[in-house]
C-alpha cells in the first residue's frame, strides 16, 4: 500500500512552483488540504480583506488542483484537531507543508502541530518556499543562500498523482467566521489575478516605478501591487524574482531599466525582513531595542487611536492616507511610513496597538515584513534614524495638486489650495465643524517626541548599551525550530519599500 500524505495548504495557495505539493506527490496519495481555523481569524491582526481574499484564492487553487486530479478538501477547525481526524480516517502516514513565519499564533499553532505528529508517529516534512533559512548561524551566508535559492529551477505541478477520496466543507461566508469589513476598492485574490498584476507591471504599469511609487496618487497604479499574492502565495517570490530577470535579460523596454533593478532590490528586502522575523520572533511583541519597550503608555489612548485609525485626526494628509487605506487596502510605502510615525511620535500611541490597526487594513499584510517595519518607523530598534515626517510638508510634497487629499477627505473640497493641508488657517472653513479641529499641535508634539527619544538614546553609553541589548535579546528571545540569528543585510535601511 502507498504511503498517504497530506499536503497541508497555508499561505502558499497555487499549484505553480509549489515544491510541497511535489513532494507530497512523489510519496505518495496526496490529500490537498486546507483548514479554515477560526482561532486564526480571531487575532488582532485579521480582518474580513484578508479573508475574502483568502476565499478567492482559494477557488483558482481549488480549480487547479481539480485539472491535476487533485480535489481540494477545505475542513473547518483547529488544526491538530482537523489533522488527527484527517489522519484516522484516511490512514495517513505523512505531513508536508511549506514553512511558514506567520504571526506569533501560528508559531504556536505549528509547535502545537509538531508536537501531535511526533505523538503519533507521523512523517512532518516542512520544505522552504522563499529566500528564508531557518536555523541560521549567522548571517554571512544568508544572501548566498537567497540568491541560490529564488535562481533554481522553478518546481512543475505535479502530473499523474493519486489523489485520496474525501470530502470537505464548503469555504464558510465571512460573517459565519464572525468578519465583517467593509473594504470595497479592495485586491482581489487568486492566481489569475496574480499573473496579471506582474505581467501588466513588467510589461506597461512599472515604467514610472521609482518616481510614482512615493506618491498616493500615482503609486496605486505605478507599483506592481503583487505583494497580497506574494503574501497569500498565490505567486512565490522565486517566480517574482525570475519573472524580472526574464524582462530584463530580453531586454529591458525604455524606461524599464531603473524599475526592474529597483524591484528586484524590494523582493530581496521582502527576504531579508522576513528572516529578521524567522531569527526573533519576539520582534512581534517586544521591542528590538529592549528599553524601548516601554516608552509609550499602554494601553493606547481610545479617543487618540480611533481618531487615528478612522481619518479624524484633523490633519488632512494623514486623514485622507487612513481613509483610502480603508477603503481600498493599499497604500503606498512611503505613507505607510508616514501614518505609522504620526501614531507613533505626534500621537504617542504604542505600535503593538497601531500596529495591530494597519496588520488589519493592510489586504497585503505579511508579519515577516510587517512588524519589523512597524518598529523602524516606530523608533524602538535604538539604532535607526528617526524618521518624523511633517505631514503637512507630505502633504505639499506627495499631493501637490490636492488631488488626492480632496479624494478622501471631501469635507474640504472648497478650501483654497494655500490652506489644504493645514485647513485651521482658513477663516470661515469647515474647521470645527464638519472636519475636526488637529488632535494635536503638530510641531509641538514633534519636538516632544524628538527630545523623550533622544533623551533615552542619551541615557547610557553607546558601546556599553549595545552589549547589553546583545545579551538581554540572547536570554530572552524565543527561538523557532532551534537558535536563529539575525540575517545578513543586502543595503542601506534607507532603500525600504514593501508594498512593491
Amino acid at each position: 500500500m502507498k504511503p498517504r500524505v497530506i499536503c497541508w495548504f497555508k499561505r502558499d495557495l497555487r499549484v505553480q512552483d509549489h515544491p510541497a505539493l511535489a513532494l507530497a506527490a512523489t510519496l505518495g496519495e496526496v490529500l490537498p488540504l486546507y483548514i479554515m481555523e477560526p482561532q486564526m481569524w480571531r487575532q488582532s491582526d485579521a480582518s474580513g480583506r484578508h479573508y475574502a481574499f483568502v476565499r478567492e484564492c482559494l477557488a483558482t487553487l481549488r480549480r487547479d488542483l481539480a485539472a491535476l486530479g487533485l480535489p481540494l478538501v477545505v475542513r473547518v477547525g483547529e488544526a491538530c484537531g482537523v489533522l488527527e481526524e484527517s489522519r484516522a480516517n484516511h490512514a495517513i502516514t505523512h505531513l508536508v507543508s511549506h514553512e511558514e513565519t506567520g504571526n506569533a499564533w501560528s508559531f504556536r499553532r505549528d509547535i502545537a502541530v509538531g508536537t501531535w505528529a511526533r505523538s503519533k508517529g507521523l512523517d512532518w516534512r516542512e520544505v522552504p518556499q522563499r529566500g528564508v533559512t531557518r536555523k541560521m548561524r549567522g548571517r554571512d551566508r544568508w544572501k548566498a543562500g537567497r540568491d541560490h535559492f529564488v535562481s533554481k529551477a522553478q518546481v512543475d505541478p505535479p502530473q499523474g498523482a493519486t489523489a485520496i477520496d474525501a470530502r470537505g466543507a464548503a469555504v464558510p461566508v465571512a460573517a459565519l467566521m464572525g468578519l465583517s469589513d467593509c473594504c470595497p476598492g479592495r485586491q482581489k485574490g487568486g492566481r489569475d489575478r496574480a499573473e496579471k498584476a506582474l505581467q501588466s507591471f513588467l510589461h506597461t504599469r512599472g515604467r514610472t516605478y521609482v518616481r510614482a511609487m512615493s506618491t498616493p496618487l500615482e503609486g496605486a497604479y505605478a507599483c506592481s501591487r503583487i505583494s497580497p499574492h506574494l503574501a497569500f502565495g498565490t505567486l512565490s517570490i522565486r517566480e517574482a524574482v525570475q519573472a524580472v530577470d526574464r524582462a530584463r535579460a530580453g531586454g529591458a523596454p525604455h524606461g524599464f531599466a531603473g524599475p526592474y533593478r529597483s524591484f528586484s532590490a524590494r523582493l530581496a528586502w521582502r527576504d531579508h525582513f522576513t528572516q529578521k522575523l524567522e531569527d526573533e520572533p519576539p520582534l512581534e511583541w517586544r521591542a528590538m531595542h529592549p528599553d524601548y519597550d516601554d516608552l509609550r503608555p499602554r494601553p493606547c489612548d481610545p479617543v487618540l487611536l480611533d481618531a487615528w485609525a478612522r481619518g479624524r485626526t484633523g490633519i488632512p494628509f494623514v486623514d485622507a492616507c487612513m481613509r483610502s487605506l480603508r477603503a481600498t487596502g493599499w497604500l503606498n510605502f512611503r505613507m505607510r511610513s508616514m501614518v505609522m510615525a504620526v501614531a507613533s511620535y505626534h500621537l504617542w500611541l504604542d505600535w503593538r496597538e497601531t500596529g495591530a490597526v494597519l496588520a488589519r487594513y493592510f489586504t497585503d499584510y505579511e508579519p515577516g515584513i510587517h512588524w519589523p517595519q512597524v518598529q523602524m518607523q516606530s523608533g524602538t530598534t535604538g539604532m535607526n534614524t528617526l524618521r518624523i515626517y511633517n505631514p503637512m510638508k507630505q502633504g505639499l510634497d506627495q499631493d501637490p495638486e490636492g488631488i488626492f487629499t480632496r479624494r478622501w477627505v471631501p469635507e474640504l473640497r472648497d478650501v483654497p489650495l494655500k490652506h489644504l493641508q493645514n485647513p485651521w488657517g482658513y477663516k470661515g472653513g469647515p474647521v470645527g465643524r464638519s472636519y475636526p479641529a488637529p488632535i494635536v499641535d503638530v510641531a509641538e508634539a514633534a519636538r516632544v517626541a524628538r527630545d523623550r527619544v533622544w533623551g533615552l538614546r542619551r541615557q547610557t553609553d553607546p558601546q556599553e548599551r549595545t552589549k547589553a541589548i546583545v545579551h538581554k535579546h540572547a536570554s530572552r528571545a524565543r527561538p523557532r525550530s532551534g537558535g536563529r540569528r539575525k540575517a545578513e543585510k543586502p543595503g542601506d535601511t534607507r532603500q525600504m519599500s514593501f508594498d512593491l
